[in-house]
């Protein structure tokens, strides 16, 4: 495990830091060879003020974590660092906040380590002589790709179960038996959990994960999919199976989910991006439960769910609100589940326009890989893109409007200079030339000062 110059440096001019560990994600992830700039570490044999004291001779300090033992150092180059103190929680309310801490500088590391949720972040590593302290196993879990708990306390805080989820979707991760049936047993504390960490975990699954469908699957085997109702929904409604021969609703979401994550696009995208276009793609047949039927199709009878699409929007809306996720997210999730069978009518002009619009500040760019993942979600058909989405695709770049809505050409200040005045019709007119322009009746600044020639 490679430090940054200035923290090795730091260790060994500190000497209070002579019974520093590196702890947690960190060490993770440096045995699973991703690059990490975080760095955490826990300290041994000393109190917090002679730890803060020794290190403010080298940097800030911040104390702002004092109550759970942490202290934030940005060194004289610019590099930042959480040291902490190893501590003991007993758990003595519901919720997150039910904990006493108890600091102990004595406490031995595999003690402090069993207090971490997961095997795999119970790792520790020695800066000094190179070596892993792996107490529980973690190492062999992380090899075997197995989500397993440390031990018997963590049923002391349900939020772990919700961190199992994004981890087992960020690292592709198959949860020990074991570990299910602890999470079984305390699927009644979901209420403890504030809204804000439930979204926290939902947003780290969204932005993060490497198999999605391991982070649902994951709730749907410990049985909390049922705190996520519109979810829990898909699973068991039907889809005819000559257009989807995976299998239910749920299936499908577990496919489509999973073949975005595999999407070039998707992952060199800015992470509010690959938010929003995961949660969408989890979302996109949310309505389907509530619109699934038989019907008569070209003399069959067939499952059908007509009006899916528009219908999620609201069933979206209603979910991305629960886990409290920002308007920043909704504003582009909602639009991109209500219009993702727009591929599917043809594509002209003025469509593609109105299309635009009724996206924002979503793109076509980011409905067309939602749509991708849609289609690539039905093995075993093969991944091949719709036609539709190909010609949706071009003719947005023909328009300029693939990343972006079109822009009303004329603006108050054109009515301004006619010698119109701010008011009521004021907004009307300018709501009836974005209309027309819309509509294709005028697309340049000539075309739509001759529009409105004829309107004042």
């Amino acid at each position: 495990m490679t430090l940054p110059p200035e923290l090795a440096t730091l260790l060994r001019a500190v000497p209070a830091l002579a019974r520093a560990y590196l702890v947690g994600g960190c060490v993770r992830d440096a045995l699973l060879g991703i690059a990490h700039k975080d760095f955490d570490l826990e300290v041994y044999g000393v109190g917090y003020e002679t730890l803060a004291r020794e290190l403010s001779a080298h940097g800030r300090v911040d104390l702002v974590g004092k109550s759970f033992g942490v202290i934030k150092f940005s060194s004289l180059d610019g590099g930042q660092w959480d040291f902490s103190l190893p501590r003991r929680d007993s758990k003595m309310a519901a919720g997150h906040k039910g904990f006493t801490v108890e600091f102990d500088p004595d406490i031995s590391p595999q003690d402090a380590a069993s207090r971490r949720d997961f095997t795999i972040n119970a790792l520790m590593f020695d800066p000094r002589t190179g070596d892993y302290l792996d107490f529980f196993g973690g190492r062999a879990d992380l090899e075997k790709r197995i989500l397993r708990h440390t031990g018997p306390a963590f049923v002391e805080d349900p939020l772990r179960v919700l961190r199992g989820m994004q981890f087992a979707a960020r690292f592709d991760l198959t949860p020990a038996p074991a570990t299910v049936e602890l999470c079984r047993s305390i699927v009644n504390t979901f209420p403890e959990l504030a809204v804000e960490r439930v979204g926290m975990e939902w947003f780290k699954w969204a932005g993060t994960s490497r198999r999605p469908s391991a982070g649902l699957r994951f709730l749907k085997d410990t049985g909390w999919l049922k705190h996520f109702p519109e979810i829990a929904a898909l699973d068991g409604t039907p889809q005819d199976p000559s257009w989807h021969p995976e299998g239910d609703v749920f299936t499908h979401t577990c496919h489509c989910c999973d073949a975005l994550a595999e999407l070039p696009e998707w992952r060199e995208a800015d992470e509010l991006t690959r938010r929003v276009l995961m949660l969408a793609v989890l979302a996109h047949d949310f309505a389907k439960p509530q619109t699934t039927h038989k019907a008569e199709r070209e003399g069959q009878m067939r499952i059908v769910s007509p009006g899916h699409e528009e219908q999620g929007g609201p069933v979206a809306e209603a979910f991305l609100t629960r886990i409290n996720a920002p308007n920043e997210v909704k504003e582009r999730v909602v639009p991109l589940v209500m219009h993702h069978l727009a591929h599917l009518q043809h594509s002209s002009a003025r469509s593609i326009r109105r299309l635009a619009n009724a996206l924002k500040p979503a793109t076509i760019a980011e409905l067309c890989l939602v749509m991708i993942a849609d289609q690539f979600g039905r093995p075993p058909k093969p991944r091949i893109v719709h036609e539709g989405v190909n010609e949706l695709r071009a003719k947005a770049e023909e328009l300029r409007l693939r990343d972006s809505a079109p822009k009303p050409l004329l603006l108050g200040r054109h009515l301004i200079a006619r010698g119109l005045r701010p008011g009521a019709r004021f907004g009307t007119l300018l709501d009836e030339a974005f209309e027309a322009q819309l509509e294709g009746r005028f697309t340049d600044m000539e075309g739509a000062e001759k529009w409105l020639d004829t309107h004042i």
